[in-house]
Protein backbone atom coordinates (compact mmCIF):
# COMPACT_ATOMS: atom_id res chain seq x y z
CA UNK A 1 0.00 0.00 0.00
CA UNK A 2 1.39 3.14 -0.85
CA UNK A 3 1.20 5.95 1.58
CA UNK A 4 -1.16 9.01 1.78
CA UNK A 5 -0.53 12.38 1.30
CA UNK A 6 -1.93 14.16 4.30
CA UNK A 7 -2.43 17.97 4.27
CA UNK A 8 -1.52 20.85 7.24
CA UNK A 9 -3.24 23.92 7.23
CA UNK A 10 -3.58 26.89 9.19
CA UNK A 11 -3.87 30.85 9.57
CA UNK A 12 -3.40 32.65 12.76
CA UNK A 13 -6.49 35.27 13.38
CA UNK A 14 -9.99 34.74 12.15
CA UNK A 15 -9.68 37.38 9.32
CA UNK A 16 -8.17 35.09 7.29
CA UNK A 17 -9.28 32.53 4.78
CA UNK A 18 -7.51 28.49 4.49
CA UNK A 19 -8.98 28.68 1.17
CA UNK A 20 -5.61 29.33 -0.74
CA UNK A 21 -3.84 26.66 1.31
CA UNK A 22 -6.88 24.53 0.91
CA UNK A 23 -7.08 24.91 -2.68
CA UNK A 24 -3.29 24.28 -2.88
CA UNK A 25 -3.56 20.76 -0.29
CA UNK A 26 -5.89 19.24 -2.98
CA UNK A 27 -4.29 20.43 -6.04
CA UNK A 28 -0.95 18.79 -4.59
CA UNK A 29 -2.94 15.32 -4.09
CA UNK A 30 -4.64 15.39 -0.52
CA UNK A 31 -7.89 14.53 -0.16
CA UNK A 32 -10.52 16.62 1.84
CA UNK A 33 -10.87 13.56 4.71
CA UNK A 34 -6.92 13.70 5.31
CA UNK A 35 -6.15 17.87 5.42
CA UNK A 36 -6.07 18.78 9.11
CA UNK A 37 -7.12 22.62 9.65
CA UNK A 38 -6.62 25.39 12.33
CA UNK A 39 -6.95 28.79 13.18
CA UNK A 40 -4.48 29.29 16.39
CA UNK A 41 -1.53 31.51 16.23
CA UNK A 42 1.93 29.81 15.17
CA UNK A 43 3.69 30.87 18.03
CA UNK A 44 0.99 29.00 20.19
CA UNK A 45 3.04 25.86 21.45
CA UNK A 46 -0.22 23.50 21.72
CA UNK A 47 -1.84 23.74 18.70
CA UNK A 48 -4.47 20.66 18.12
CA UNK A 49 -5.24 20.65 15.09
CA UNK A 50 -1.17 20.07 14.25
CA UNK A 51 -1.67 17.81 16.81
CA UNK A 52 -3.99 15.77 15.46
CA UNK A 53 -2.54 15.62 12.08
CA UNK A 54 0.75 14.76 13.51
CA UNK A 55 -1.17 11.56 15.44
CA UNK A 56 -2.54 10.59 11.99
CA UNK A 57 0.43 10.28 9.82
CA UNK A 58 1.47 6.37 9.59
CA UNK A 59 5.04 5.28 7.67
CA UNK A 60 5.15 6.07 4.42
CA UNK A 61 2.71 9.03 4.27
CA UNK A 62 3.87 12.36 3.41
CA UNK A 63 2.92 15.51 5.08
CA UNK A 64 2.40 18.06 2.71
CA UNK A 65 1.78 22.03 3.88
CA UNK A 66 1.30 24.93 1.99
CA UNK A 67 4.89 27.04 3.55
CA UNK A 68 6.71 26.49 6.21
CA UNK A 69 5.73 29.10 8.61
CA UNK A 70 2.66 27.19 8.80
CA UNK A 71 4.00 24.23 10.54
CA UNK A 72 6.97 25.47 13.13
CA UNK A 73 6.96 27.94 15.25
CA UNK A 74 10.86 28.62 14.69
CA UNK A 75 13.51 27.02 12.70
CA UNK A 76 14.68 24.94 15.36
CA UNK A 77 10.96 23.86 16.03
CA UNK A 78 10.38 22.85 12.18
CA UNK A 79 13.68 20.91 12.18
CA UNK A 80 12.32 18.77 15.38
CA UNK A 81 9.24 18.07 13.80
CA UNK A 82 10.61 16.91 10.48
CA UNK A 83 13.50 14.88 11.89
CA UNK A 84 10.90 13.03 14.00
CA UNK A 85 8.83 12.81 11.35
CA UNK A 86 11.49 11.56 9.29
CA UNK A 87 12.18 8.61 12.20
CA UNK A 88 8.60 7.70 11.46
CA UNK A 89 9.68 6.86 8.10
CA UNK A 90 6.98 10.01 7.21
CA UNK A 91 8.00 12.30 4.42
CA UNK A 92 7.64 15.62 4.14
CA UNK A 93 7.05 18.73 1.45
CA UNK A 94 5.86 22.32 1.28
CA UNK A 95 4.17 22.97 -1.54
CA UNK A 96 5.69 26.88 -1.79
CA UNK A 97 9.41 26.49 -0.68
CA UNK A 98 11.55 25.59 -3.77
CA UNK A 99 10.74 21.76 -3.05
CA UNK A 100 11.62 20.98 -0.34
CA UNK A 101 10.39 17.43 -0.31
CA UNK A 102 12.28 14.82 2.08
CA UNK A 103 10.64 12.12 -0.11
CA UNK A 104 13.64 13.13 -2.84
CA UNK A 105 17.26 12.89 -2.50
CA UNK A 106 17.66 16.65 -3.27
CA UNK A 107 14.94 17.64 -0.92
CA UNK A 108 16.31 16.04 2.07
CA UNK A 109 19.45 17.60 1.39
CA UNK A 110 18.45 20.78 1.62
CA UNK A 111 16.77 19.87 4.66
CA UNK A 112 19.90 18.99 6.11
CA UNK A 113 21.26 22.15 4.96
CA UNK A 114 18.24 24.05 7.54
CA UNK A 115 19.44 21.75 10.13
CA UNK A 116 23.33 22.60 10.04
CA UNK A 117 22.43 26.39 9.36
CA UNK A 118 20.38 26.11 12.88
CA UNK A 119 22.83 24.57 14.43
CA UNK A 120 25.30 27.21 13.26
CA UNK A 121 23.13 29.74 14.10
CA UNK A 122 22.37 28.15 18.02
CA UNK A 123 26.26 28.08 18.58
CA UNK A 124 27.44 31.80 17.26
CA UNK A 125 24.32 32.96 19.59
CA UNK A 126 26.58 31.01 22.39
CA UNK A 127 29.67 32.27 21.35
CA UNK A 128 28.29 36.09 21.24
CA UNK A 129 26.10 35.88 24.68
CA UNK A 130 29.07 34.66 26.75
CA UNK A 131 31.40 37.52 24.50
CA UNK A 132 29.13 39.96 25.48
CA UNK A 133 28.56 38.49 29.63
CA UNK A 134 32.52 38.72 29.92
CA UNK A 135 32.47 42.25 28.14
CA UNK A 136 29.83 43.45 30.50
CA UNK A 137 31.89 42.06 33.58
CA UNK A 138 35.05 43.61 32.81
CA UNK A 139 33.64 47.19 32.00
CA UNK A 140 31.76 46.73 35.27
CA UNK A 141 34.89 46.09 37.04
CA UNK A 142 36.74 48.63 35.18
CA UNK A 143 34.20 51.50 36.16
CA UNK A 144 33.94 50.51 39.87
CA UNK A 145 38.04 50.64 39.88
CA UNK A 146 37.88 53.96 38.24
CA UNK A 147 35.38 55.66 40.48
CA UNK A 148 36.96 54.31 43.91
CA UNK A 149 40.44 55.88 42.23
CA UNK A 150 38.68 58.83 41.75
CA UNK A 151 37.05 59.04 45.44
CA UNK A 152 40.53 58.55 46.62
CA UNK A 153 42.06 61.18 44.58
CA UNK A 154 40.27 63.84 45.83
CA UNK A 155 41.38 65.95 48.27
CA UNK A 156 40.65 66.07 51.54
CA UNK A 157 39.88 69.57 51.88
CA UNK A 158 36.81 69.39 51.15
CA UNK A 159 36.79 70.10 46.84
CA UNK A 160 34.25 67.40 46.70
CA UNK A 161 33.10 65.64 49.53
CA UNK A 162 31.04 61.75 49.23
CA UNK A 163 27.68 63.27 48.36
CA UNK A 164 28.41 65.77 45.86
CA UNK A 165 30.42 62.56 43.85
CA UNK A 166 27.57 60.35 44.36
CA UNK A 167 25.67 62.73 43.55
CA UNK A 168 27.24 63.42 40.04
CA UNK A 169 27.64 59.81 39.55
CA UNK A 170 24.36 58.98 40.03
CA UNK A 171 23.27 60.16 36.86
CA UNK A 172 25.74 57.70 34.93
CA UNK A 173 23.98 54.53 36.15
Amino acid sequence: MEGRLIGYARVSTSGQELNLQLDALKHAGCKKQHIFTEQISGSKAERPGLTECLKELKEGDTLIIWRLDRLGRSLRNLIDIVEQLQKRGVGFCSINDGGLDTTTASGEMIFNIFGTLAQFERGLIQVLTHAGLTAAKGKRKKRWETENFERRSESADGQKNEQEYEHQHRRDL
